[in-house]
């Protein structure tokens, strides 16, 4: 098979990949904050929830549901904040999984990544970077 990709490149590709799997992973994984609520295990993501409290109409109290599962509907989750980091997470590993793929296939396919490409391609996965990993730093 010929390549379009350097050394440099080829590796790039497949730890772009790993990246990207890696991010996608831990979008949908419900682990991001781990606790505890009425003397049970709880964890929630950005759209995802383990364990999680409802309201018993029929004994009028509070229970915890013991299972993991999405929020009903995108307006389910539980804020604003929380709606907007999971449209820019969902939207920076996209970003990061898109460049990641179209560099494995440059690793198959003899001139698919020229040097612009490539340079374009990196600015658009530190995009997806900033994108996936900025609500964790504030930004």
């Amino acid at each position: 098979m010929a390549s379009s990709l350097t050394c440099a490149g080829v590796v790039w590709a497949f730890l772009s990949f790993l990246c990207a799997a890696a991010s996608c992973v831990g979008f949908f994984m419900p682990y991001w904050l781990l606790g505890s609520q009425l003397e049970k295990s709880v964890s929630f993501g950005t759209f995802r929830r383990c364990s999680y409290p409802v309201r018993d109409e029929s004994r009028q109290m509070t229970v915890m549901v013991e299972q993991c599962g999405r929020y009903a509907s995108f307006q389910a989750i539980p804020s604003a904040e929380w709606r907007i980091c999971t449209v820019v997470t969902g939207l920076g590993c996209g970003l990061l999984l898109l460049v990641a793929l179209t560099a494995l296939m440059g690793c198959c396919v003899s001139e698919l990544i020229s040097r612009t490409v490539g340079r374009v391609a990196g600015g658009i996965q530190f995009l997806g970077g900033k994108c996936s990993c900025g609500e964790g730093m504030g930004m």
